[in-house]
C-alpha cells in the first residue's frame, strides 16, 4: 500500500446542509471526519479532491424519470406538489422532509461517490472515501429511510456498464442495504452482501437469508441478519464465516464498503452492540479482501451513523485509517476537540479508546444464534452456487 494514491472526495457543500434542524441525519459529521483527519495528520489537502458534477441523465440510469422530476419539483418553492403528491414518492415525510435545494445537494452527494468510483476505475487512485455517500435506501421511484438518490447504485452501475467492472458491495450498516440490493437483484456482475440488525426487529424489514438474487442474479444477494445486541466477538465471527468465502467466489474487480456507523452501541436508531473495535475489524478485514481478490480497489461510503458528533468522527476516521494505510493517534487532537466542542456545545471524545460496553445477559444465545444463522445461509449459498465451502 506504501505509496499507492488514496482520495478523500469532498464538497463543503455536502456537509452543510440540514434535512430539518432536529432531523437525526447530520450532514456536519462529514465535515469532523474531514477536520480530525487533517488534524491527526492522516490526511493531506493534496488528497482531498472535489466531486466531477454530474447530470440528471446519471441519475436516470438508476432512477425513474418521473421520479427525479418529482424531486426537482419538490426543491422549487414555486413549483412543490402537494405533500399528499409528494408522500406517493417517499417525500414529505418525517424520514424524508423536502429541504431546501434537495435536488441539488443530494445529487451532490451520488456525484461525490461516482468520483470516488471513477478514481479507482480509472487507475487514478488505488482506494478513495465518499464519506458523504452511503444512502442505501434510496429506491428507483421512491425516497426512504433518509436516502432520497441511491448514489451507491449510480456509482456502481456506472462501474459495471462503462468500466465493465464485477463489483462486490459490502453493507455493514445497522439498517438492512435493501436499495441497493433491490436495484441489483438480478444483475450477475454485482454481489450485495449485508450484514445488519435483523429485519425482524429494525427498518427496513427486509434483508432474510432466503433473499439471494433472482434470475441470472441468484446467488448475488446475500443477507445476514443479526440479532439485536450482538457484540464484537459475534459480529466478526458473522464476518468472517460469511464475507471472504463470499467475495472470493465472486472475484470483483472492485469492492465498494458501505460503512454505516450506527452499528455502534451508542447510536439511538439501533440496538446492535458493538464497539469501535468490532467496526474497525469490517475496515480492515474488507482491505485486506480487496487486497486479495481485487487489485486493491476500494472505495468506501457513509451511511448511517446517529451518534453524529462522538462516534461517527472516530468510526470513520478509523476506516479512512484501514483504507490508507496510516495509524491514527491515541489521542483526538486537542485543537479538534476544543473548536467543535465550541460550535456543537457538545464534549467530544478524547481518545480513540472505545471500551466494549457491558455485555447483555443473553450474550451467549445471541451469538449461538448468529452463528446459527450464518452457517444456515452459507449451506444454502453453496447449495446455489453449486460448491463445497471448506468448514
Amino acid at each position: 500500500m506504501t505509496g499507492a494514491p488514496v482520495r478523500f472526495v469532498f464538497d463543503p457543500e455536502l456537509a452543510a446542509f440540514q434535512l430539518t434542524p432536529e432531523h437525526p441525519f447530520k450532514p456536519v459529521r462529514y465535515e469532523l471526519v474531514r477536520t480530525l483527519l487533517l488534524a491527526a495528520g492522516v490526511l493531506t489537502a493534496d488528497e482531498v479532491v472535489a466531486p466531477t458534477p454530474v447530470g440528471d441523465d446519471d441519475l436516470l440510469t438508476i432512477h425513474d424519470a418521473d421520479y427525479v422530476e418529482m424531486v426537482r419539483a419538490a426543491s422549487d418553492p414555486a413549483r412543490r406538489p402537494p405533500d399528499v403528491e409528494l408522500q406517493r414518492y417517499g417525500l414529505a415525510t418525517s424520514d424524508n422532509p423536502v429541504f431546501p435545494r434537495m435536488h441539488e445537494l443530494v445529487r451532490g452527494v451520488v456525484a461525490a461517490t461516482v468520483t470516488a468510483v471513477e478514481l479507482v476505475a480509472t487507475g487514478r487512485a488505488l482506494r478513495a472515501s465518499s464519506f458523504a455517500g452511503g444512502l442505501h435506501h434510496a429506491m428507483r421511484d421512491k425516497a426512504s429511510g433518509f436516502c432520497v438518490y441511491n448514489d451507491l447504485a449510480v456509482a456502481m452501475r456506472r462501474a459495471v456498464d462503462v468500466h465493465g467492472m464485477r463489483v462486490a458491495y459490502v453493507d455493514v450498516d445497522a439498517h438492512h442495504g435493501d436499495g441497493v440490493q433491490w436495484l441489483f437483484y438480478d444483475d450477475p456482475n454485482v454481489l450485495t452482501i449485508s450484514l445488519h440488525e435483523s429485519g425482524r426487529y429494525l427498518f427496513p424489514g427486509t434483508g432474510f437469508t432466503y433473499e439471494t438474487g433472482n434470475g441470472r442474479g441468484r446467488g448475488t444477494a446475500v443477507n445476514m441478519p443479526l440479532e439485536p445486541f450482538t457484540d464484537d466477538d459475534s459480529f466478526v465471527d458473522a464476518y468472517e464465516a460469511v464475507v471472504p468465502a463470499a467475495v472470493e467466489r465472486f472475484a470483483p474487480d472492485l469492492i465498494v464498503l458501505q460503512a454505516g456507523a450506527d452499528m455502534h452501541h451508542r447510536d439511538p436508531l439501533a440496538n446492535l452492540n458493538l464497539s469501535l473495535a468490532g467496526m474497525t475489524h469490517a475496515y480492515t478485514r474488507t482491505v485486506e479482501l480487496a487486497d486479495r481478490h481485487a487489485g486493491g480497489r476500494l472505495v468506501v461510503t457513509g451511511g448511517g451513523g446517529y451518534d453524529p458528533y462522538r462516534t461517527v468522527p472516530r468510526a470513520w476516521s478509523l476506516a479512512w485509517s484501514a483504507l490508507s494505510g496510516r495509524e491514527l493517534p491515541g489521542e483526538l487532537p486537542a485543537s479538534w476537540r476544543a473548536g467543535w466542542t465550541q460550535r456543537l456545545g457538545v464534549e467530544l471524545p478524547a481518545t480513540f479508546d472505545d471500551p466494549a460496553p457491558p455485555p447483555v445477559p443473553r450474550r451467549a444465545a445471541i451469538a449461538s444464534r448468529n452463528r446459527s444463522v450464518a452457517d444456515r445461509l452459507m449451506a444454502q449459498l453453496a447449495d446455489i452456487w453449486g460448491v463445497t465451502l471448506q468448514p
